[in-house]
């Protein structure tokens, strides 16, 4: 592996999941948050652009660091290099799952009675 690590996080957010790339991801002072920063994204000297990660680049493109809820990540993985960021469309049926948080009151976890 590299000196350095990569991490790939892939979270969902509006509709959509997100694969991003970056440097550093921490749990966050803010309960509930993850912390990432360091984004990385692939060089532009490439003839071929993948729309979805110049798209990623626009969005987070002034933001040194992120909070992403918890329960919004799909997975964090330590990767050997980095791979081509990309934001993907959910599919499925005409229902969608209700924001919650499965910590804290009424949210899951042992219930005493």
């Amino acid at each position: 592996m590299s000196a350095e690590p990569i991490y790939r996080v892939v979270f969902l957010n509006q509709s959509e999941i997100y694969e991003i790339y970056v440097k550093n991801v921490y749990q966050s002072d803010l309960y509930g948050f993850l912390e990432i920063e360091g984004f990385l994204f692939g060089e532009r000297r490439q003839m071929v652009v993948d729309p979805s990660e110049e798209r990623l680049k626009a969005q987070f493109q002034d933001v040194s660091r992120t909070y992403i809820p918890m329960h919004a990540v799909i997975r964090v993985d330590e990767v050997e290099k980095q791979g081509v960021g990309k934001i993907t469309e959910v599919k499925g049926g005409n229902v969608t799952q209700f924001p919650g948080f499965p910590f804290g009151p009424g949210g899951g976890g042992n219930k005493a009675g």
